[in-house]
């Protein structure tokens, strides 16, 4: 029946009017995931049982009038870092190859609330750690455009699954650009709220002080209904953030008229892929016809943001993967003698590279003798970076840069250059540190039919003025006939 090409609003509605039942849906899901998979690889864990018996349920639910939401019914996955009670969560890892958790993560326990079906956990960057989706334990997720490209990381294969019509929406997490990186080289849409907004409570934490978890969608309305369901003030998170006015589907208004929209210069230099040079002036263009006042701005201090990142997080990296030790649950040597053995080898045998590489920046970092000249300079950097946004946000009200500064690269290509894997993250990583909301949306594809993605920051806790520039701009390229709709693969 091809229900995974509608958008989740969409199927939504077709639910609720009783055109198309859950269970059809869930079964046009699997028969997408069934032919794709082996190819794409966006899965980890599919449990086929679990949603059949959960799409019975919704569907009862929405016949006695309890669901009426509209996205009730909707397949969607999860990316594996979320716990979810009964089905395993490895964070892409040997280390939680067979973890099972006994809770269920706030943001997938609210979007089930709402009536979701979860299909399954999606492949990732082990524990997030990767820009490519290349580090995962399982194998690597392909991009659907071009399966000899990368899908970006580390929610890669929540955004593949998108692109791949393998469910409508599904869930990621952003630390450094984890979201709309991915969500940029698939072609599909991502947003990474304000630091606080969604509950990181059963998320598996790579840098506390910057992860967050957002919805991946097929267009910018999808995304903002996901986020509305999913926001919230938890007790149970201690940096969940108790604000008003989460009604974000109220922003998707095709209106930008006396907006101020500002594009960082700093993003034009030399490593910029032409096309994607062009597909940020073209929407600049957009932008402009509808009313908005757009101009180049000067942004400080860009080129410490990624040192300054990588830094911060692989510090925080070394303090919540300590954790993993073999002793109560994960991963444990099969021969070993003694304790220090046990951990040694454990956690030697459990962890991949590019996580023994980040544990070890970590644990350099805040050594005795290097703590100041660079944890605390990293810190102090920070601050400074944050100060530097708080002078742009009193000029502007969104910004517009590229997502990243070429399509997506061939795989294999940079897994044996960590510092090149690093600098992909250099537009992505300012948002995090300094906790302002941030979105991916396509652009339109390159001349070899790549995706090309564009991303909006939004000043602190205004998420509804970057939808709204983001509704805006995507209605503007599909009346223009430059937005390319998500890939049948």
């Amino acid at each position: 029946m091809n229900l995974m090409k509608l958008s989740a609003l969409e199927l939504g509605k077709k639910i609720q009017s009783g055109e198309v039942s859950v269970m059809e849906a869930v079964c046009d899901a699997m028969e997408a995931i069934n032919a794709k998979e082996e190819a794409l690889h966006c899965f980890i864990t599919v449990d086929e049982a679990y949603a059949k018996k959960r799409a019975e349920q919704v569907q009862n639910s929405i016949k006695n009038g309890e669901l009426k939401s509209l996205l009730a019914g909707v397949p969607m996955a999860v990316k594996d870092n979320l716990c979810t009670k009964g089905m395993r969560t490895t964070c892409g890892s040997k280390m939680l190859e067979h973890f099972i958790p006994s809770y269920t993560a706030e943001a997938v326990q609210k979007l089930e609330q709402a009536g979701a079906v979860l299909l399954g956990k999606t492949n990732m960057d082990e524990f997030a750690m990767g820009s490519t989706s290349e580090t995962s334990y399982f194998g690597g997720t392909k991009n659907p455009w071009n399966q000899n490209h990368v899908a970006g990381g580390s929610s890669g294969g929540s955004c593949a699954a998108v692109a791949a019509n393998e469910c409508c929406y599904a869930l990621g997490s952003d630390t450094g650009g984890s979201i709309r990186l991915p969500g940029a080289f698939c072609g599909v849409t991502g947003i990474k709220p304000t630091y606080g907004t969604v509950s990181r409570y059963g998320l598996v934490a790579y840098a506390s002080s910057m992860d967050q978890v957002g919805p991946v969608a097929k267009d910018v309305s999808d995304c903002a209904a996901v986020l509305e369901i999913i926001s919230s003030f938890d007790k149970k998170d201690s940096t969940s953030i108790q604000r008003p006015a989460l009604d974000f589907t109220s922003a998707l208004i095709d209106n930008v008229e006396g907006m101020k929209i500002g594009i960082p210069i700093s993003c034009f230099d030399s490593e910029l892929d032409s096309e994607v040079h062009n597909a940020v002036l073209t929407a600049a263009e957009r932008l402009k016809e509808r009313g908005a006042i757009v101009r180049e701005f000067d942004l400080g201090l860009m080129d410490y943001a990624v040192p300054a990142y990588y830094m911060i997080a692989c510090a925080e990296a070394g303090s919540n993967l300590a954790r993993f030790d073999g002793v109560k649950y994960g991963y444990r040597t099969e021969a070993y003698e003694g304790l220090h053995q046990m951990y040694k080898k454990s956690r030697s045998e459990g962890f991949g590279t590019e996580v023994k590489r980040r544990l070890l920046l970590g644990a350099f970092v805040l050594s005795e003798g290097y703590y100041e000249d660079y944890y605390l300079k990293a810190l102090r950097t920070k601050a400074c970076i944050q100060n530097e946004f708080k002078r742009v946000f009193s000029q502007f009200d969104v910004l517009l840069s590229p997502a990243s500064f070429s399509v997506a690269p061939k795989a294999d290509s940079s897994l044996d250059n960590p510092l090149k894997m690093y600098q992909s993250d250099q537009y992505t990583v300012s948002a995090n540190l300094t906790g302002l909301p941030a979105m991916c949306l396509p652009a339109g594809t390159n001349q070899n039919g790549l995706p090309i993605g564009l991303q909006l920051i939004g000043n602190r806790f205004e998420e509804k003025k970057m939808i709204r520039t983001a509704y805006t701009l995507e209605q503007a390229m599909r009346r223009k006939g430059e937005k390319n709709h998500v890939k049948t693969v």
